[in-house]
């Protein structure tokens, strides 16, 4: 698929893990937009990335591979920074924030879902910028100083987008799908991936 101007609009995205990662917030993302990737007959490749390359446990217990290590990362164009308790580690790993500011600076747009977005703030990323995180965080983020905006799915500041917690992600990948290659094209990932949320009737 091309721009009217003749433009590529393949992309390429950057999946950030590290120990003790939020499962959903990373995988519904990778669904999204490998989805896209379908619709569109391959205008999007996604890849895993962490501080060393191989087996990575997440907070949940699945454990996945991370393909690359930070010092032999590609270029993305789209990174996506997932959350959990381990961020809390990992806002003093200095290779961590180091490695999420080099990649911004050669990056389309930087995403995270819920506490990813403590790590963005840490990178200097969210300077200037509003963003969320998932509500049980929202006096964290607001204590860095970032303007923090709470009850939203997502917050988008142009290139660089912030969600809220777990499968907000989804709706944020949904989101920047539409941005980049139109709406329906976001509307056909959504439809085959048969994501329309409806609460379970508890009554």
């Amino acid at each position: 698929m091309s721009t009217p101007g003749g433009v590529a609009m393949a992309k390429s995205v950057a999946v950030v893990l590290f120990e003790g990662v939020e499962e959903l917030d990373f995988v519904g993302p990778w669904e999204v937009f490998t989805m896209a990737g379908l619709v569109t007959r391959g205008d999007v490749t996604a890849f895993t990335v962490a501080e060393r390359a191989g087996l990575v446990k997440c907070a949940k217990g699945l454990q996945v591979v991370a393909e690359f290590a930070f010092e032999d990362c590609p270029k993305a164009d789209i990174v996506l920074v997932p959350g959990g308790l381990a961020t809390r580690v990992e806002v003093d790993n200095p290779e961590m924030i180091a490695f999420l500011s080099k990649m911004d600076a050669r990056a389309e747009y930087t995403t995270s879902v819920c506490t990813g977005a403590l790590l963005l703030d840490k990178a200097g990323i969210l300077k200037g910028l509003r963003a969320t995180t998932h509500w049980g965080s929202i006096s964290e983020l607001k204590a860095t100083g970032t303007e923090t905006i709470e009850n939203t799915r997502f917050v988008d500041n142009g290139r660089v987008i912030t969600s809220s917690g777990v499968s907000a992600g989804i709706d944020m990948s949904l989101h920047l799908v539409g941005k980049i290659w139109g709406a329906e094209v976001a509307k056909a990932t959504q439809k085959y991936m048969e994501y329309y949320p409806e609460p379970p009737a508890w009554d």
